[in-house]
């Protein structure tokens, strides 16, 4: 199964057919996706540089879930910034919801990348750089 993909960036190597993506391979992908809720960074960094060599299919979920995470922390460090300084001038407590509603909206796209990564798919986050 190839993964349909777009964009620049490189997609993952395909599996080869004779080969499938085992159960704990699911599992570990799910984790890195689910460890980014909790841990930020730090849980998808470790399982993606734990496992980025012995499977195709936990690396690739690793990497995905690491640059969210990335991506993630950038944002809200960006748009905390500019809330801080506009609140000076009050047209930063308008951004203020918004500060809640990235999250929200980073939570269902990890749920949603955690159950992709649990039925066996290739998944890849909108709105995401590739750092790594």
């Amino acid at each position: 199964m190839q993964p349909p993909f777009s964009g620049n960036s490189p997609a993952p190597p395909p599996i080869p057919a004779s080969q499938t993506i085992s159960d704990e391979d699911k599992s570990l992908a799910m984790l890195c996706h689910l460890l980014g809720i909790f841990t930020g960074f730090i849980g998808p960094l470790i399982l993606w540089l734990v496992k980025k060599d012995s499977s195709a299919f936990v690396g690739h979920h690793g990497r995905e879930a690491l640059n969210f995470q990335i991506t993630l922390m950038l944002v809200m460090l960006g748009l905390g910034s500019v809330t801080v300084v506009l609140m000076f001038v009050v047209v930063g407590i308008l951004l203020v919801p918004v500060l809640f509603i990235v999250p929200i909206l980073a939570l269902v796209a990890e749920i949603i990348a955690a159950v992709a990564a649990q039925k066996g798919e290739w998944h890849r986050y909108p709105c995401c750089i590739r750092l790594v």
